[in-house]
């Protein structure tokens, strides 16, 4: 019996032991960098905030709507769980050993994406908790992006949001971590 899937697609999902051009292993290194770019763009724009700005400053870019506004966020996302900071840390280090134990499993190009996005965030907010003051664990993560009424964030927060948002998309579409659709067959040339 043959295949559905045609042996040139370079996205068709293969067994873990397909070799070193394998999908798996490809998706993987999309998840790895995609992680460094965002850790990257959020402890560099980060530190080019911190350098040039006062706690508490804000400078308007598109009139009241959109300002760099620099504050130190001891909480979760809108400023949730204030107080609870080591949990915190433990939650987002949580998240980063999930994301590693299942990347082994990757076959999709859009989960691979998404989380990749997320452990970039988780990253990047992590650097914040274990290296900024109060101390070690308990740090207060730099967020200096105000929109509107939006809670102020960071480059972080927003890989994250993207990252989640593309995971509940993935999974409303019936795509599994390994490319496959929920109770289907793996479909040739198809979304992954």
């Amino acid at each position: 019996m043959q295949s559905a899937i045609p042996d040139n697609d370079p996205d068709a999902p293969t067994s873990p032991a397909a070799g070193p051009g394998s999908v798996p292993r490809r998706r993987l290194v999309m998840l790895v960098v995609t992680a460094v770019v965002v850790l990257a763009l959020d402890i560099g724009s980060k530190v080019l905030v911190v350098a040039t700005m006062t706690d508490g400053q804000r400078i308007p870019l598109i009139g009241d709507a959109v300002s760099l506004y620099l504050i130190r966020n001891s909480g979760a996302a809108f400023s949730l769980a204030t107080g609870m900071t080591w949990v915190l840390t433990l939650v987002a280090l949580a998240v980063v050993v999930g994301i590693v134990r299942i990347s082994r499993r990757l076959g999709s190009r859009g989960w691979a994406l998404a989380l990749g996005l997320v452990l970039g965030g988780a990253l990047g907010n992590l650097a914040d908790r274990f290296f900024r003051g109060p101390g070690p664990l308990e740090g207060h993560v730099v967020d200096f992006v105000s929109v509107g009424w939006w809670p102020v964030f960071n480059a972080a927060d927003s890989a994250i949001c993207c990252g989640g948002a593309l995971l509940v998309f993935l999974a409303l579409w019936g795509i599994e971590i390994d490319g496959h659709r929920s109770g289907r067959e793996p479909e040739a040339g198809g979304a992954r």
